[in-house]
């Protein structure tokens, strides 16, 4: 007799087949599942992207049933090579960088408004450095502006000059791609003048320049915008519905009690320490979307500098039926 023998082979019976299958369905469907739930969005270090923290640190992501992945990037080159490359689901970003993504084809759309400038509030402005004879707009006229080329900073700056009367065959701008040393050429008085972001442009102040023209010369210029894959859209949407209702609830608590969050603020926002204690907290757009007239003027500044061949319709780049999304988590 053999020491030992081999167990015979007994069929799998109807209803452990069924398990088996039901088991290999569910695993199968956890891990899609959880992608349909999730978004990555690309964002910048910047107070823009403020209510993203208010939201993730009072759980409002997780209370809409999402996880929301903000990756930070350290420039708009390194987001545009995400969303390029197909990583992201939505980024932070301005009119002319959607307009850049549909030039062949719609492949974004913006689906709300971040920050726009208001009387106390402005994105930009156009400083003298320090010990400047720089006084006013016109004194710009023929002297070279650092700004960073094809990009929002480059529109604001043209169309300010042109409220302020410069003649545009005298205006002059310098190529400074970063705006950290576009701040410290400035303040180094080798940049005659620059246009710079707040709260950087509030610093550059705090140490001596000189405030020429801001973005609140002309009402809706400057903008901040969400924006997301026409993929993401078709694919996500509840998931993006969700977020935007819980992004904007953040909006509303930082509106609402914008010195509540002063210590999260210093913690996840770059603000220079010469104006930490005195910088204010703006207000975040709230259930907004740009307007058309808005886009419009955009697309004239883009094609009139060879940006674009054509205007892009705002239609193709703007979700016009979001905004007005009901809900909260």
């Amino acid at each position: 007799m053999p020491l030992c023998s081999s167990t015979p082979h007994r069929p799998r019976t109807g209803w452990q087949i069924r398990t088996l299958m039901l088991l290999m369905v569910l695993f199968t469907a956890m891990p899609a599942r959880a992608a349909r739930d999730e978004l990555r969005i690309a964002l910048l270090p910047i107070i823009d992207s403020f209510p993203y923290h208010v939201a993730q640190q009072e759980h409002l992501f997780e209370k809409a049933g999402i996880q929301v992945d903000g990756l930070f990037v350290s420039s708009a080159v390194n987001r545009d090579q995400l969303m390029q490359s197909g990583e992201i689901d939505g980024m932070l970003n301005e009119l002319m960088t959607t307009a850049n993504f549909n030039r062949h084809e719609s492949r974004v759309k913006i689906v709300a408004v971040i920050r726009a400038a208001d009387e106390a509030h402005p994105l930009f402005r156009i400083l003298g450095a320090p010990g400047s004879t720089l006084q006013h707009p016109a004194d710009l006229a023929d002297i070279p502006i650092g700004i960073s080329r094809n990009t929002i900073i480059e529109y604001v700056t043209d169309r300010l000059l042109q409220h302020a009367g410069v003649p545009e065959n005298a205006i002059r701008k310098q190529s400074v791609p970063s705006i950290p040393e576009r701040y410290q050429l400035l303040l180094q008085g080798r940049l005659q003048a620059a246009t710079l972001p707040d709260p950087l442009a509030q610093s550059a102040m705090a140490s001596g320049a000189i405030l020429l023209i801001d973005d609140r010369a002309i009402a809706g210029l400057s903008l901040s915008v969400l924006s997301f894959t026409n993929d993401a859209l078709g694919g996500k949407l509840p998931v993006i519905k969700r977020f935007l209702a819980a992004w904007n609830l953040a909006v509303q608590h930082i509106n609402a009690t914008p010195e509540a969050y002063r210590a999260l603020l210093i913690e996840k926002i770059r603000i220079p320490a010469n104006v930490q204690a005195d910088y204010r907290i703006p207000p975040f757009a709230y259930r907004q979307i740009p307007s058309q007239a808005q886009w419009q003027d955009v697309m004239t500044w883009m094609v009139a500098r060879r940006l674009l061949d054509h205007p892009i319709d705002f239609q193709t780049s703007v979700a016009t039926d979001l905004s007005d999304e009901p809900g909260a988590p």
